[in-house]
């Protein structure tokens, strides 16, 4: 009767011919859009086929209270009250809806920025964080409980539910796919607008804001409780080691069950530390290409940052360098699978063959094998280590199908926490390359003199060794290179 009508269909050019939606996500993304467009009325028709129609109608009068009555519905709730409210301000609005579940239930937290889901959070949800963790502080201290000015944030989110809707007129986002909200000045508009609100709700019912605060600090005492027993645990194997601050270490100290990944960079670091056993396995980022040491002056090993902070997270330093100081069973290289990463790689096998190879004549060096490609057909999900893998594996596993999606890993730290678990660092699935030294070849030659002077000509100062080792064995490559 009125309005406007969109219809198209996808370009033949660009999806393929057989291209089907998936009208759960369409309808998924509707239902979520109706909720955070307050009354407004969503009609999601599906076609099965020509006689079968599925006929989707979403209206919430309530908005986001209705969306976290719905997602809370299976769970046992802490609060019977919800905090929830509605700001503007200069034309940005901000909803939110939030209450506290029953202990061991898993909070949440989903933010959306004009209607658009942001599961990497960004800077609404740290405005909103900062709201909470100071009202709770605040409550606290005017009620008499000085432990409240030892909670975190991390104290408080384990048991919250909280939905965030924010509609800005000029959004930004970080990259095309808007996974999350980097407008710098939402941190204090978020705070600023939660926290008379926030202060409000908690005066209205003392018993029940007592009773919010009383399992926050339960929390608080819990994570200093297991921070303390990590610590003495510990302490024998590190003895007068500081620890470096980048180190995730694990809890457990046996060294036959532990293993520290050595990871490039920040990104992949955080992407690790989600993915890892925090029984068993440690975390360690590397900013960057280490130091070359096969080429370095002693001066210049000597006072390098990254190279210090590794040799103290596997227990040594430079004057004691035991393998009986070793703090891990295994010391896993997981780098991107990719040239650089494969770079990366290199820099630290020599590292340790040149500075500490008795870690690998003891077995303890491994290189992870991280995929390069997922394969995915409808529920069936396969990935490949490189190239001939992916190839091999559509042919075999997925008979060539030409609906068959390949998407290939831009790196550890683009993969997300639960796939780098399932692929890379799960002990049932993952695969390991043990590094080791060889000594002898078939023909009875010391290899090992061999390998020093494979990794000179590599490795060592002289280019000319390179250039020339290059120019004899390019020939031979029987494989393509990833320039």
């Amino acid at each position: 009767r009125r309005g406007t009508s969109i219809e198209f269909k996808p370009d033949q050019s660009i999806f393929k011919a057989n291209h089907l939606f998936n009208s759960k996500k369409i309808i998924e993304m509707a239902k979520i859009k109706a909720y955070l467009t307050k009354g407004v009325e969503i009609r999601c028709i599906e076609y099965t086929d020509e006689k079968n129609v599925e006929k989707n109608i979403f209206n919430f009068p309530n908005g986001i209270s209705d969306y976290l009555k719905d997602e809370v519905k299976d769970k046992d709730l802490f609060t019977s009250s919800h905090f929830i409210g509605k700001v503007e301000m200069n034309g940005d609005t901000l909803e939110w809806a939030v209450v506290w579940l029953a202990k061991e239930e898993n909070g949440f937290i989903k933010s959306h920025c004009n209607t658009i889901n942001t599961p990497l959070g960004g800077t609404h949800v740290t405005g909103f964080k900062h709201a909470l963790l100071k009202g709770l502080k605040l409550w606290g201290e005017l009620s008499g409980n000085k432990k409240s000015s030892e909670i975190t944030i991390d104290d408080i989110l384990p048991e919250t539910a909280i939905i965030i809707s924010v509609f800005l007129k000029d959004p930004e986002f970080q990259g095309q796919t808007k996974e999350k909200l980097v407008n710098q000045s939402t941190i204090k508009f978020i705070e600023n607008s939660i926290r008379d609100p926030f202060d409000f709700w908690l005066s209205r019912d003392p018993s029940l804001s007592k009773n919010i605060l009383d399992l926050v600090i339960s929390r608080s005492e819990e994570r200093k409780k297991r921070k303390k027993e990590k610590e003495i645990s510990r302490k024998g194997a590190v003895k007068k080691f500081r620890l470096p601050g980048k180190l995730s270490d694990c809890i457990l100290s046996e060294r036959n069950k532990t293993e520290l990944f050595l990871v490039e960079g920040d990104s992949a670091g955080g992407s690790a530390k989600q993915a890892r056993d925090r029984n068993t396995q440690a975390v360690l980022p590397l900013r960057g290409k280490i130091l070359n040491v096969a080429s370095a002056s002693d001066d210049k090993l000597f006072n390098n940052q990254e190279i210090s902070d590794l040799k103290l997270a596997i227990g040594i330093n430079d004057y004691q360098t035991s393998i009986e100081l070793i703090r891990y069973g295994k010391i896993i290289i997981m780098t991107d699978a990719d040239v650089d990463g494969a770079h990366i790689a290199a820099l630290l096998m020599t590292f340790f063959y040149i500075e500490m190879p008795q870690i690998i004549e003891k077995g303890f060096l491994y290189l992870a094998q991280p995929p390069l490609f997922r394969i995915k057909l409808g529920d069936k999900t396969e990935y490949a280590i490189d190239e001939m893998d992916r190839d091999k594996k559509i042919k075999t596993i997925f008979n060539n199908s030409k609906k068959v999606e390949v998407n290939r890993f831009k790196g550890l730290g683009e993969m997300p926490s639960k796939q780098l678990k399932e692929t890379t660092m799960s002990k049932q699935n993952r695969r390991l390359i043990q590094v080791k030294i060889p000594n002898r070849d078939i023909h009875g030659a010391d290899e090992r003199t061999s390998v020093d002077n494979l990794v000179t000509t590599l490795m060592g100062k002289k280019a000319e060794l390179r250039f020339d080792y290059i120019r004899k064995n390019a020939p031979k490559a029987s494989i393509t290179l990833d320039i």
